[in-house]
């Protein structure tokens, strides 16, 4: 099982998802620990997801917020490691999660 699964984490389809989630995961820390979504302050899913969104929606402002107004685009992040050896080894990695399905 387990040589199974380290086989299939060198294949270039596993690595380019992996690039994808490695990319978010920096996110979700955020929200989970910074922003204390782990628990809600509320009852019902139907509550608990606009508090969800509702925090993505400060999040971002908060983000944007810090922008100068004459930066039109931050600039990039410097890729992770994982990122690096894709590039290095001339391997593809997607550019958002988006372009998964297509």
């Amino acid at each position: 099982m387990q040589l199974r699964v380290r086989t299939e984490q060198q294949t270039p389809e596993w690595k380019a998802r992996y690039a994808v989630r490695s990319g978010v995961e920096g996110t979700v820390n955020e929200f989970a620990h910074g922003h204390g979504m782990r628990r809600c302050r509320y009852r019902g899913q139907g509550k608990a997801h606009i508090q969800h969104v509702l925090t993505a929606i400060a999040v971002n402002i908060e983000r944007l917020s810090g922008l100068s107004p004459t930066e039109e685009t931050p600039t990039p992040r410097r890729p992770t490691a994982f990122q690096g050896y894709l590039d290095q080894h001339e391997i593809p990695r997607l550019k958002s999660w988006r372009t998964l399905g297509s």
